[in-house]
């Protein structure tokens, strides 16, 4: 026996000796409930889960975050998911968590989705479909007009509307639209 607990298996042992490699632990496993805040790799989530901590002299309380890669085997969690994850064997340098259940899904907009749809409205050509669910109601609001007396559109929170209007000229020959103030 070399190493203490590690036996090395020879040529001349068979396969119905059984070798212990480690004991198992009965530890109990911690779970934690965070947000997805990046779905960019395959089956593999980044999940933040936020923290209130008392500085130990102001007792002022400072938010901090603990960051933890999650393996999805699915790929069922997005960006923006509240999801409920456990500890597990180590499946990387850095992943060490594996995702139990989607808690809330996200309720985040495409953004350069809507913008494109509007461009295109704004341009008068159709718009055939909306990625995420509730964009078109949004856009309907932009179009029909919370605006202004010169006919465009406020921007609501999240949204962004399409200027109309003259633009000026770059400097290789393209036009750029006037600065937002």
């Amino acid at each position: 026996m070399l190493g203490g607990a590690v036996m090395v298996v020879g040529a001349h042992q068979t396969a119905e000796q059984p070798v212990e490699l480690r004991k198992e632990c009965n530890m109990p496993k911690r779970v934690a409930i965070g947000i997805v805040i990046s779905d960019k790799a395959a089956k593999t989530r980044r999940v933040e889960i936020p923290r209130l901590v008392r500085h130990p002299r102001y007792g002022k309380y400072l938010r901090r975050r603990t960051i933890c890669y999650v393996h999805d085997e699915q790929n069922a969690s997005h960006a923006g998911d509240v999801v409920e994850i456990i500890e597990s064997r180590p499946r990387s340098r850095l992943k060490r968590w594996e995702l139990v259940r989607v808690v809330e899904k996200g309720r985040m907009v495409d953004l350069a989705a809507m913008r494109a749809a509007l461009r295109a409205r704004a341009r008068g050509e159709q718009v055939d479909q909306v990625d995420q669910v509730g964009q078109g109601d949004q856009l309907e609001q932009l179009d029909k007009g919370s605006g202004s007396q010169s006919g465009q559109a406020q921007p609501q929170a999240g949204v962004f509307a399409v200027r109309s209007g003259p633009t000026e000229p770059q400097a290789d020959g393209g036009e750029q639209p006037p600065p937002q103030v």
